[in-house]
C-alpha cells in the first residue's frame, strides 16, 4: 500500500449491516409462517383420521351385532346392559371428544348398506365458506347366503 492513498475499508458498513438484518428477518418470517400452515394441515389432517377410526369401529360393532338398528338417535348415557345402546352412546361421546362439541354423527342404513357420516368443524384449515368436513363409510353388513350345487 502506498503512503499517500487513502485507506482500505475494513468491515461492515451500518447500512450492509440493517440490509442483512432484513433479508434475514423477512426469511425467518416465512419460515415461521411456512411452520404455522403446517401445523394447521396436520391438525386437519389428524382430524380426518380420528374421524376414520371413529367411522371404522362403529362398524366394526354394527357387523358384530347385526341383528340390531343402529339408526336411532345416540341416547344421553350410556347401557352396557344393551349393546346397541352403549355403542351408540361410545360413537357419540368419541365423536365428541375427539372432533369437537360440534362434530356430529348418525347412521343411515338402505337396503342391507350402511352409511357411517361424520361431519366437524375444521375452520382452523378450511376457508371460512368451507370449513366443515365430511367422512362418510358405507358398507354392507349382510353375508350373502352360501349356494351349495
Amino acid at each position: 500500500m502506498k503512503a499517500g492513498s487513502k485507506r482500505t475499508q475494513e468491515g461492515m458498513t451500518l447500512i450492509e449491516v440493517l440490509v442483512a438484518l432484513v433479508i434475514l428477518g423477512v426469511g425467518l418470517l416465512g419460515a415461521a409462517a411456512f411452520q404455522l400452515n403446517a401445523l394447521k394441515y396436520t391438525d386437519s389432517a389428524r382430524m380426518t383420521s380420528q374421524a376414520s377410526f371413529i367411522a371404522y369401529d362403529m362398524m366394526d360393532r354394527i357387523r358384530a351385532n347385526a341383528a340390531a338398528d343402529y339408526t336411532i338417535a345416540p341416547p344421553a348415557s350410556g347401557n352396557p346392559d344393551v349393546t346397541r345402546d352403549q355403542d351408540l352412546f361410545d360413537f357419540n361421546a368419541n365423536i365428541v371428544s375427539s372432533l369437537g362439541a360440534t362434530a356430529t354423527g348418525s347412521v343411515t342404513v338402505n337396503q342391507q348398506v350402511y352409511t357411517i357420516t361424520i361431519t366437524w368443524d375444521d375452520s382452523r384449515a378450511a376457508k371460512a365458506d368451507d370449513s366443515r368436513r365430511s367422512f362418510i363409510l358405507s358398507s354392507r353388513t349382510a353375508i350373502d347366503p352360501v349356494v351349495t350345487p
